[in-house]
């Protein structure tokens, strides 16, 4: 029997109500007014949709996901001093948090010391200072780091954090074979939408992949990328861009290691990657689906691949913190908890939450465990996670996957027609379509098209005020005088000759991890690594090619 007299009637209905929408983040995905069998009718169950842990893995990655075991709960922390951090990182662990994230401060993410002075201002703000061994010592204090994992967030000097870690964890007597965690260290996106670059593109892709070859030789339980999507959605790109551009930067870093002698087979396993989780909660579902199916298909397509673990698709999933308001911040733990399922329904392998008042300051504690307890509640409590994929076969979830990555291949050969994703960030060319998609999101909120519940919508009522996180003044000038006492109380001698060796290598082609790790271990400080790459490398400035 056909369905369409049925879908007939259902848009008229639907027409005379008088909703006008948007009704998703990109013009390309308004759904219909209902969707039945005929929108799914050149979808293959097997090939397309098949079971949770085999290709096309659009299911999922393993066989009973979360009802075999939860996601990993990794709350998102640092700020101030390494020791203030730590104490937050201990808090959350007691509270159940099962693994930790760092967010390091700007001075830190852009190869400075805490007293320098482009620092000023800046340090411990938006996360944690590191300048040297020392405060990654601290910052990891009493934490089982051979027992729980760790995420950084840290892309220009991720080689440096990264060595940091590994050393701080030789004092410990713990070897690196027994370390498991991620440093994002995705440079590409840096140049197309969040801007904490340092050196040029082609400096910058040798040290992701000298990074990447250095972790398979020494690092066998950490993931050396996290190709990132999330700081590109919050800069305004839609859902199919996040996915479209985050594979092509992808492809970009397997090609890039392939040229350099790398075996893209043993690579694809150990890339993971990172996106954000939306309120839209079905298109963010179909999204992660997406995402995962086309980044398979794209492995096999174009570099044979067909083992399944090099198939398979891992990310970690934050929920959307552009979408939290200053208005009404109560209103943010609803938007986190439908955000936060959309990332469970979708197959996320760990999820951070955000807190409610993080449009207004850093999380407070309490903040920081009701943004926990709503990830807790969706694993104990409210199902979700007690069957595989629960929204497969729906005939709108599964159209809607089927377009978004018929849309994002679309967009990925665009820039392949333009030259690959680092020639279409060098162009400005995906700069660009980030900033027009952020544009007519703004506009449609401005104009009261696209209703935000707050801001255009149910916007009366008092004032809300919640507690904010304070950071002590001095905290800077303690960082300071910490950095500084450091030099003043090194042996010179094996920190210049660590440099020395490191500029060397950098005028060449060696690998620079181990000499980064020479120079971390001799007490040489961040910025006077990130200083010797930078008379080497020189920088990148803003609108450069």
């Amino acid at each position: 029997m056909s369905d369409k007299p049925d879908a007939a009637r259902h848009a008229a209905g639907a027409a005379a109500a008088g909703r006008q929408g948007p009704f998703s983040t990109d013009p390309g995905l308004e759904p219909d007014v209902v969707h039945t069998p005929r929108h799914t009718e050149s979808l293959d169950p097997v090939r397309d949709i098949g079971f949770p842990g085999e290709p096309p893995f659009t299911r999922g990655i393993q066989p009973t996901m979360h009802r075999g075991r939860f996601w990993t709960m990794r709350q998102y922390a640092g700020f101030g001093t390494a020791a203030e951090t730590n104490r937050r990182f201990r808090y959350l662990l007691q509270q159940g948090q099962t693994g930790l994230s760092v967010a390091f401060d700007l001075p830190t993410q852009m190869g400075y010391d805490s007293d320098h002075a482009m620092a000023a201002g800046e340090v411990g703000r938006s996360g944690v200072a590191i300048d040297s061994i020392d405060d990654m010592e601290t910052l990891l204090a009493e934490i089982p780091l051979d027992r729980v994992s760790t995420s950084m967030t840290i892309n220009a000097t991720a080689s440096t954090l990264l060595c940091l870690y590994v050393a701080a964890a030789r004092r410990r007597g713990i070897p690196a074979e027994a370390l498991s965690g991620t440093i994002q260290n995705d440079i590409l996106k840096e140049y197309a939408a969040r801007g904490t670059y340092i050196y040029p593109p082609g400096p910058s892709m040798r040290l992701v992949t000298d990074t990447l070859a250095w972790c398979a030789a020494n690092l066998p339980r950490w993931n050396p990328i996290s190709v990132s999507g999330y700081h590109m959605r919050e800069a305004g790109c839609t859902a199919v861009q996040e996915v479209g551009f985050t594979l092509a930067n992808g492809l970009a870093y397997l090609l890039a290691a392939r040229e350099r002698g790398q075996e893209v087979a043993a690579l694809a396993p150990r890339i993971s990657f990172f996106f954000a989780a939306h309120t839209n909660l079905l298109e963010e579902v179909a999204k992660f689906r997406a995402a995962r199916r086309l980044w398979g298909r794209l492995l096999s397509e174009r570099f044979g691949l067909t083992d399944p673990r090099a198939l398979m698709m891992r990310f970690h999933t934050q929920t959307g913190g552009s979408t939290l308001t200053a208005q009404q911040p109560e209103n943010n733990i609803v938007r986190v908890a439908v955000q936060a399922l959309a990332g469970v329904l979708g197959g996320t392998q760990s999820l951070h939450t955000n807190a409610m008042d993080e449009a207004l300051a850093l999380p407070t504690e309490r903040s920081a465990t009701i943004a926990l307890r709503t990830q807790q509640i969706l694993a104990e409590e409210s199902g979700v996670a007690n069957t595989v994929d629960p929204v497969a076969g729906s005939y709108f979830v599964e159209s809607l996957t089927a377009r978004i990555e018929t849309n994002a291949r679309a967009l990925i050969e665009d820039l392949d027609a333009r030259g690959g994703a680092v020639a279409s960030i060098q162009t400005g060319y995906v700069q660009k379509q980030i900033q027009e998609a952020a544009y007519r999101y703004h506009t449609e909120v401005e104009s009261g098209r696209r209703g935000v519940v707050g801001i255009n919508r149910h916007a009366d009522g008092p004032a809300a005020r919640v507690p904010l996180h304070r950071l002590d003044s001095a905290l800077e000038r303690r960082q300071a005088d910490r950095v500084a006492a450091l030099r003043a109380g090194r042996d010179d001698a094996p920190a210049g000759r660590a440099l020395g060796a490191l500029r060397e290598a950098a005028q060449g082609a060696d690998n620079l991890l181990p000499f980064i790790l020479a120079a971390v271990e001799a007490k040489a400080t961040l910025g006077e690594i990130a200083d010797t790459m930078r008379g080497v490398f020189s920088t990148h400035g803003e609108g450069e090619a």
